[in-house]
């Protein structure tokens, strides 16, 4: 690097988690391929089976969006949303408790973001949108009220990336307040 040069960092990127034959697991894979189709300019957007590979993929990222599916008890197709990021304080456990803690992943994704935050590997803005299941059965599409969910779930991604959830998607150069 020479004087004058600014480490940038990569644009947004967005990961759908889940299995792709596991009915409503894949409900993060349907989100991430719409948003996806879009088009979005600057904007990654992968798909992953796995959230221990979700630490080398969003560590130099300013703003990472995640989709997956969770178990909570609350209604099939109910669409929550957490916020993290290596600029906030860890997250509680009665936080992910909410969204699932343990999923379907054998890491799951509450551990993928607390060993990416000890490893210094977290991106500054993690959010991740978690669409309730009903089912993972193999071989099964995803259940009618998931499928019925995803643009709901499209919608609170596209929010993140274009900053109308209160937030800038590059809030590392705005202001908190």
């Amino acid at each position: 690097m020479t004087p004058g040069d600014e480490l940038v960092p990569l644009g947004p990127l967005v990961v759908g988690l889940g299995a792709p034959d596991r009915g409503d697991d894949a409900v993060g894979l349907a989100v991430a391929r719409s948003v996806g189709a879009l088009g979005l300019s600057g904007v990654q957007v992968t798909e992953h089976e796995d959230p221990t590979g979700l630490i080398d993929l969003w560590a130099d990222r300013d703003v990472t969006v995640v989709i997956d599916a969770v178990v909570s008890g609350q209604p099939p197709g109910t669409v929550h949303v957490v916020e993290t990021g290596s600029d906030a304080a860890a997250l509680p456990e009665s936080a992910w408790a909410g969204e699932g803690r343990g999923g379907t992943h054998a890491l799951g994704i509450a551990a993928a973001v607390e060993l990416a935050r000890a490893l210094g590997r977290l991106p500054r803005r993690l959010v991740i949108v978690g669409v309730e299941a009903a089912g993972f059965d193999y071989g099964t599409a995803l259940s009618v009220p998931v499928a019925a969910a995803v643009p709901d779930a499209v919608a609170q991604v596209l929010a993140v990336l274009h900053g109308e959830d209160g937030r800038s998607p590059r809030a590392a150069s705005a202001p908190e307040g």
